[in-house]
């Protein structure tokens, strides 16, 4: 890797970033409604998709940054398109022995898989303290939403101890969250999620943003290869 250049196209914007962790579940109310959720964006089907393609675009006031990637979940064969050429890494292998440079790749990777596939991360990252609120107004605007929080454990990932606030429909999608780095009490980001979009077995939001324009995150060039398939299935 050519340390400069790729610390500078990754541009280090960690919105949030964490990986799977061992524990148990926060009461069968709140697991019900994280199932739920999980299964409206296609969590029972990602075990057929053989190869996952996608930009993550991000806009915090004047400073924006632009990553793509492709992974292929079942071999944890990840793929960084840098301006110099692509790089790849297993990141099953990833460590905290690992170089630096590797580290913050994969790190930059969890943050923007995360902001695509979260809802289906309720079900896959074990250690999860899920907790059911009930009805609660939506922070962005009018109209509320049942609204669940998941908090990791205080040793899990790179950013450890982070909390989620979950406002999800009565179609189990999820309308906006809250993100809280490292259980703080004040967000760190609310977002929206918009733009749900099929790809496949998967429904994902593509657009988060809030209403003063002043953050935005948004997914493009996306793309789905199945299992068997030569084909790359893309948003509907």
């Amino acid at each position: 890797m050519k340390r400069t250049l790729l610390a500078t196209c990754l541009g280090l914007l960690l919105l949030f970033g964490v990986s799977g962790c061992a524990g148990e579940r926060g009461g069968p109310g709140a697991a019900g409604i994280a199932q739920k959720v999980a299964a409206a964006y296609g969590v029972d089907g990602f075990h057929s998709i053989d190869g996952l393609r996608f930009t993550f675009n991000a806009a915090i006031g004047d400073k924006t940054v632009r990553r793509a990637w492709q992974w292929e979940p079942q071999s944890g064969r990840v793929t960084f398109f840098a301006p110099e050429g692509p790089v790849s890494f297993d990141r099953r292998t990833v460590s905290a022995a690992s170089p630096e440079e590797l580290r913050k790749l994969d790190a930059a990777f969890i943050n923007d898989q995360y902001w695509l596939l979260f809802p289906l991360h309720l079900v896959w990252d074990e250690g999860v303290a899920l907790a059911d609120l009930g009805e609660h107004p939506l922070p962005l605007g009018g109209g509320s939403a049942r609204r669940l929080v998941a908090t990791y454990p205080p040793s899990a990932g790179y950013t450890p101890g982070d909390v989620y606030e979950l406002f999800v429909g009565g179609d189990d999608r999820i309308r906006q969250w809250v993100y809280r780095r490292g259980g703080a009490p004040e967000p760190t980001r609310t977002a929206t999620w918009e733009d749900h979009r099929a790809v496949g077995p998967l429904v994902l939001s593509l657009d988060h943003k809030v209403p003063d324009g002043t953050f935005r995150v948004w997914f493009s060039d996306v793309a789905l290869r199945l299992e068997g398939r030569p084909d790359w299935l893309t948003p509907q």
